[in-house]
């Protein structure tokens, strides 16, 4: 088995195994190992590089996963397409837990993290107005309402991405509420920035595990835990699954 891929998976919280059959990479990269050997085999035809961002155990928090040695693996065994499945917090009360929203922009609020390949001469600017890649965000979303009931999928949304790993205070909370955003998150930057620096597309698939900090401070509805998380995760991964096995194959060949 060879271990080229064109299309690679970001495997997020809770999600940390997806093919079988594989032969699992090590790969040496210019920042350091990856979070884990790089699983890879086939699907439909199609040659898939599985790596869970978090590591094997979820030993790895936001904010000390390296994305620069995630996103070169990838693109060093030949990725050409990204999905990133990832749990967010939802900003919205029309965004439930267990709905699954493909998100059209995002919002970076992290802090001290590598986000650039482009750390030395020529400079180079990365045009990065639509963050996620609209022809493999409609195959995401074609499949997900086949796999899903359709009401429970959303088209477009933004993404706040913070530093964590701690979650939101309500003032902060109340605050993304007031700037528009739809959802918040820990890892979708600089994951999707630098997959687009290396030429990879990329498509998020953003599973709702809570309320963030709350929703319109309504009294009936909790702040987020870290046990209702991955309550909710543990309730998609098969779900997940499906919509990946049912994405791939559907991707579009690399050029």
């Amino acid at each position: 088995m060879t271990a080229g891929a064109e299309v690679g998976v970001f495997g997020g919280s809770g999600f940390y195994a997806f093919l079988d059959d594989v032969a699992e990479v090590e790969v040496a990269t210019p920042y350091g190992p990856p979070s884990a050997p790089v699983a890879v085999g086939t699907i439909a035809g199609r040659r898939v590089a599985f790596l869970p961002r978090h590591g094997k155990e979820h030993q790895l928090p936001p904010h000390r996963v390296d994305f620069r040695a995630n996103a070169w693996a990838l693109h060093s065994l030949g990725v050409r397409s990204v999905i990133g499945p990832c749990a967010v917090g939802s900003l919205r009360v029309d965004r439930r837990p267990g709905d699954l929203v493909v998100p059209d922009q995002l919002v970076d609020r992290t802090w001290g993290r590598p986000d650039t390949f482009a750390d030395a001469a020529p400079v180079q600017h990365l045009s990065f107005a639509d963050p996620y890649t609209d022809e493999l965000r409609q195959v995401v979303l074609a499949a997900a309402r086949q796999e899903h009931d359709p009401g429970r999928v959303h088209d477009g949304g933004t993404v706040v991405v913070i530093q964590g790993p701690r979650f939101s205070t309500r003032a902060e909370s109340q605050w993304f509420r007031r700037m528009g955003w739809d959802l918040v998150n820990m890892t979708q930057h600089p994951e999707v920035a630098l997959c687009r620096e290396l030429g990879m597309g990329y498509a998020a698939m953003a599973l709702v595990t809570d309320y963030d900090s709350g929703v319109d401070d309504s009294s009936d509805v909790e702040p987020v835990t870290m046990e209702e998380v991955f309550r909710v995760l543990a309730q998609n991964v098969e779900l997940t699954r499906r919509i990946l096995l049912r994405t791939i194959p559907l991707l579009p060949e690399p050029g």
